[in-house]
C-alpha cells in the first residue's frame, strides 16, 4: 500500500517538544552513567559499599531494560533486528485499528454522547449569546447574506424542473376535491372567510361610489336599442344608487340574507366536494386542465422571480422589514431560551437525539478515519512523530527503572547477607 508522510505540525511546538525530549533523555542517560560509575568504583567492596555496589548494578540493569523497552516501541535498539521491536513502524495498522475500536467503544457511546450534550446545556448558552443585540444582529446579517446567495443560485430552469417533474405529477396523482372540501369546511367552521368577504364588500362599495359614470356606462351598453338615451341614463343612475345601497347594507349587516345565502352556498359546495361523485369528478377534470395548461409552469416561474426579487431587495437593506423582523423574533426567542427551562430541556433533548442519531449512523465512518489515515502514514515517520509527542513522558519509565532497580538491588543484597 502506498504511504505518505505525516502532516507536519506546528514547527515551533515541535521544537519545544524536541527540546524537552532531549532533556529527559539526557537525565535518563546521566542516571545510567552515574550508576555505572558507582558500580565501577565500588566493585569488589564489602560492607556498606557492597550494598552501594549491588544497588548500582541493579540500577544499570533496570535502566538498560527500560531503555530497551522504550526504544523497542519506535525502532530497533542499536539497529539490531531483534524480534518484537520497532513495534509502531511494523504494527501501526493494527494500532490504528485498536485505536479506532477504543474511540468507538469508549467515546462514541449513546449514553456518553447524551450525557455530554445535556450537561453542556447548549440551548442556554445559545440563548445567552443571542441576548446580546450585536450577536443577534450578526446572526441575522450572516443569514441574510447566505439566503440571498442561495436565492440567486436558484435559476429559472430549476424552478421549472421542480414544477414540471415533481409538483405537477404529484398534483395529478393526489385527488384535490376532498382536500378542497375539507379546507373549505374548516374555513367556514372557523368563520375565516368573513374577513375576506368584508374586505371584498368594502372595496366593492368604495369602487361603486368612486366610479358612478363607469357603472352607468356599462349598464347603458346593455339597455335595449330602442329605448331613449335619457330614460336609459335615469334607469342606470337609479340602479347604481340601489346597487351602492345594497352593497352597503350587506357590508354593514353581518347577518344579511345575502351573507347567509353565500354561507349556505359554500357549505353545500364543501359537502359536494366531500361526498358528491359528480362534483368531485368535475373538480378533478378542472384540476387536470389547469395542470396541463402550459401557462402553469410559466406562471410558477414568474411568481418565484417576483418573490425572489422582493426577498433579495428586502434582505439587502439592513433596516428592511425582513431583517428587522428577523432580528426581533431572534431576540425574543433568545429571551425565551434563557427564561423557560422547559423549552431548553426540549431543545437540548432534541439536540442529544440528533447527536446520538449521527453517531449511530456515521460513527463508524468517523472512527474509520483513524485507521485509514494511519494506514497511509509512513511507518518510520509515524514512529518519529509519536515519539516526539509522548517520548518525554516515556523517559520517566527509564528514570523510574533506574531508581526502582537500585532499590530492589539493595533489598536483594540485604536478603542475601541476612541468609548467609
Amino acid at each position: 500500500m502506498a504511504t505518505i508522510d505525516m502532516i507536519t505540525g506546528d514547527p515551533a511546538a515541535d521544537e519545544v517538544r524536541r527540546r524537552a525530549l532531549r532533556q529527559m533523555r539526557t537525565v535518563a542517560v546521566s542516571l545510567l552513567l552515574f550508576a555505572a560509575a558507582v558500580y565501577a568504583v565500588t566493585l569488589g567492596e564489602d560492607g556498606f559499599l557492597g550494598f552501594v555496589n549491588a544497588g548500582a548494578e541493579a540500577s544499570m540493569v533496570g535502566a538498560i531494560a527500560d531503555w530497551f523497552a522504550v526504544t523497542a516501541l519506535f525502532r530497533h535498539p542499536l539497529g539490531l533486528p531483534i524480534p518484537h521491536t520497532a513495534l509502531i513502524p511494523k504494527r501501526k495498522d493494527q494500532l490504528g485499528q485498536g485505536l479506532q475500536e477504543f474511540v468507538g467503544e469508549n467515546f462514541l457511546h449513546e449514553d456518553i454522547i447524551r450525557e455530554r450534550v445535556l450537561a453542556a446545556e447548549p440551548s442556554l448558552r445559545v440563548g445567552r449569546w443571542l441576548e446580546d443585540p450585536d450577536h443577534a444582529r450578526r446572526v441575522v446579517d450572516e443569514a441574510a447574506v447566505v439566503v440571498s446567495a442561495a436565492l440567486r443560485r436558484v435559476r429559472d430552469e430549476h424552478v421549472e424542473s421542480l414544477v414540471r417533474d415533481a409538483l405537477v405529477p404529484r398534483f395529478h396523482e393526489e385527488p384535490i376535491a376532498p382536500l378542497l372540501g375539507s379546507l373549505l369546511s374548516e374555513t367556514l367552521h372557523d368563520n375565516l372567510h368573513q374577513g375576506l368577504v368584508d374586505l371584498t364588500l368594502s372595496e366593492l362599495h368604495d369602487w361603486l361610489v368612486d366610479n358612478p359614470d363607469t357603472v352607468i356606462e356599462v349598464l347603458g351598453e346593455r339597455a335595449p336599442w330602442w329605448t331613449p338615451p335619457v330614460l336609459n341614463d335615469r334607469v342606470a343612475a337609479r340602479i347604481h344608487v340601489e346597487l351602492v345601497r345594497w352593497v352597503r347594507d350587506i357590508r354593514d349587516d353581518p347577518r344579511h340574507q345575502a351573507r347567509q345565502a353565500l354561507d349556505s352556498m359554500l357549505e353545500q359546495l364543501a359537502r359536494d366536494l366531500l361526498e358528491d361523485p359528480e362534483t368531485q369528478e368535475r373538480t378533478e377534470r378542472l384540476k387536470e386542465r389547469l395542470l396541463d395548461h402550459p401557462q402553469v409552469i410559466a406562471s410558477a416561474v414568474s411568481l418565484w422571480n417576483a418573490l425572489r426579487r422582493a426577498l433579495t431587495t428586502s434582505l439587502a437593506d439592513p433596516e428592511g422589514m425582513v431583517r428587522s423582523r428577523a432580528l426581533v423574533e431572534l431576540q425574543s426567542f433568545a429571551r425565551r431560551l434563557v427564561a423557560e427551562k422547559s423549552l431548553r430541556d426540549r431543545l437540548d433533548g432534541l439536540g442529544a437525539d440528533a447527536a446520538v442519531f449521527a453517531v449511530e449512523r456515521y460513527g463508524e465512518e468517523v472512527t474509520a478515519v483513524i485507521t485509514h489515515t494511519i494506514e497511509r502514514w509512513d511507518g518510520k515517520e509515524a514512529a518519529r512523530r509519536i515519539e516526539l509527542h509522548v517520548g518525554r513522558d516515556l523517559q520517566f519509565i527509564r528514570i523510574n527503572g533506574t531508581i526502582v532497580g537500585g532499590l530492589v538491588g539493595v533489598l536483594i543484597h540485604t536478603i542475601s547477607v541476612l541468609v548467609h
